[in-house]
């Protein structure tokens, strides 16, 4: 059994990852983002804990020390992205029981990172959540909270944010690539040019780098930090990945319907924080 606290309610962003769960028949228990933890959560070691922009306020006393000690002994652990993920907007989790927990350093600064042009997820070292994917066509996301890879733990993905211009026909004729791009400083295979009809061109450079998901271990048990969110306006394109379309009905008759790339890298996600995969 999981449990899977935050992202609002069922009937909002919390539908995605509940969608994916129900489709992929792991059992869970839900709290939602305005609700404490029940007081059996003490009494009660779960397989895996999933937090996800989940309020650090909402945890009764004990229980965040209860859950560390859970991971210790073998239940896994996931912190997905979001505003009250990680530090957040107003300093969530940086100075937490968590922070010795999970697999990367937080900021203890306001660590929101939004992308108007999108960054490009892509994968950074093989490992049994990736399996099976099309990285070679890989996901755009919209935003993530920023946060840095610990000693000892795995970086399988990241995010590199794209800077897209594009020049207009008379403007391209008066000027070469070199020119164009002098106004970012980065090498030559950080940056590309496609020709667009009409004679215009789009510039594209790869602009920063940010850690996207980090797994490690914690005494006997599986960690992840995955910085970006399971639901929009985060997750981006990432939650149509895939060409196949899945829908699933929940439980109070909502549905989803979502990529079959993302249900799947979801479903090895959280099926290997319990040692499923």
């Amino acid at each position: 059994m999981y449990i899977y606290l935050g992202d609002d309610d069922i009937t909002r962003a919390a539908s995605y990852l509940c969608g994916v769960l129900t489709y992929a028949r792991i059992p869970f228990d839900r709290v939602n983002s305005s609700e404490t933890p029940p007081a059996r959560f003490t009494s009660t070691q779960y397989d895996a804990y999933i937090i996800s922009d989940y309020p650090r306020t909402k945890f009764r006393t004990g229980q965040m020390e209860h859950l560390c000690n859970a991971v210790t002994q073998g239940a896994g652990l996931l912190m997905i992205g979001g505003w009250e993920s990680f530090h957040g907007q107003h300093g969530e989790y940086h100075d937490s029981p968590l922070a010795e927990v999970l697999p990367v350093q937080m900021l203890h600064q306001d660590d929101r990172r939004n992308f108007s042009q999108s960054a490009l997820v892509l994968k950074h070292h093989n490992h049994p959540i990736l399996e099976g994917l099309p990285w070679e066509k890989p996901p755009f996301i919209g935003g993530l909270n920023q946060f840095s890879v610990k000693p000892n733990a795995n970086l399988l993905l990241k995010a590199i944010t794209t800077d897209i211009r594009i020049v207009q026909e008379d403007e391209a004729a008066d000027c070469n690539n070199d020119s164009i791009f002098n106004y970012i400083n980065k090498p030559v295979e950080e940056r590309f040019s496609v020709s667009l009809s009409g004679g215009d061109a789009m510039f594209l450079t790869l602009a920063e780098t940010f850690p996207l998901l980090v797994v490690g271990q914690y005494g006997k048990g599986r960690t992840a930090a995955l910085a970006t969110d399971v639901a929009p306006h985060w997750v981006g394109g990432w939650v149509d990945w895939g060409k196949k379309r899945i829908s699933q009905k929940l439980d109070n008759q909502n549905s989803i319907e979502v990529g079959a790339n993302y249900v799947q890298f979801f479903t090895q996600l959280t099926r290997w924080l319990s040692k499923q995969y």
